[in-house]
């Protein structure tokens, strides 16, 4: 047990070129010693600055961590970036009309929110997807994002057009509306004479 440690830190030490274990650690290790270093030394300097580096730590290991699942990332980096634009947008509309419609203007970024949890829901709940889980998320934000700058006009209008944009999308990507249709093209396809077969005639 004892000799593979042994050999370990004789290959590291020795940096043979022959050996790329060896000679691709070092660089690894001095490279995140310095970002460790930052990183503690930023994070040292006040409140925010050390919530900024944890949110980037923590951040960073979702990347890493989701870096195969690219259609996942795509849809929460997505949903994140679609959460802070229907917020902005609504803190606009709030602003433009004075401050007697703040309640209002706090439903509607709760609604968005819901919607746009409510597309990761709806991407990742039908079992034989079509399509692109990330791309349908990425088009339902948008929807959402659409919604959002009409409520800054019509702020009783934004979340119920965000929601039926979302549903528009959800079928349309989800194969619900596509499978309506060829329900519909088969049953014109039948003819009304045509004598439908029971269990009894067979």
């Amino acid at each position: 047990m004892s000799g593979k440690p042994q050999s370990a830190v004789r290959r590291f030490l020795g940096q043979d070129k022959n050996d790329p274990w060896a000679v691709r650690l070092l660089p690894r290790i001095v490279f995140g010693l310095a970002a460790v270093y930052t990183l503690v030394t930023l994070a040292a300097r006040s409140g925010s600055s050390f919530i900024t580096v944890v949110a980037l730590v923590v951040l960073g290991t979702v990347v890493w961590l989701l870096r195969r699942r690219t259609q996942l990332l795509l849809a929460l980096a997505s949903s994140v970036l679609t959460s802070a634009l229907v917020g902005y947008f609504s803190a606009i509309g709030e602003n433009a009309r004075g401050s007697a419609s703040a309640v209002l203007t706090g439903q509607a970024v709760f609604g968005y929110w819901a919607l746009a949890g409510m597309a990761l829901l709806g991407a990742w709940m039908v079992k034989e997807h079509p399509g692109r889980r990330g791309v349908t998320v990425v088009l339902a934000d948008v929807m959402l994002v659409i919604a959002s700058v009409v409520g800054m006009f019509a702020p009783e209008a934004g979340v119920p057009t965000g929601f039926l944009g979302l549903l528009s999308v959800l079928a349309l990507r989800g194969g619900t509306a596509k499978s309506l249709l060829t329900r519909l093209r088969r049953g014109s396809a039948a003819k009304p004479g045509d004598k439908v077969k029971t269990r009894a005639d067979s």
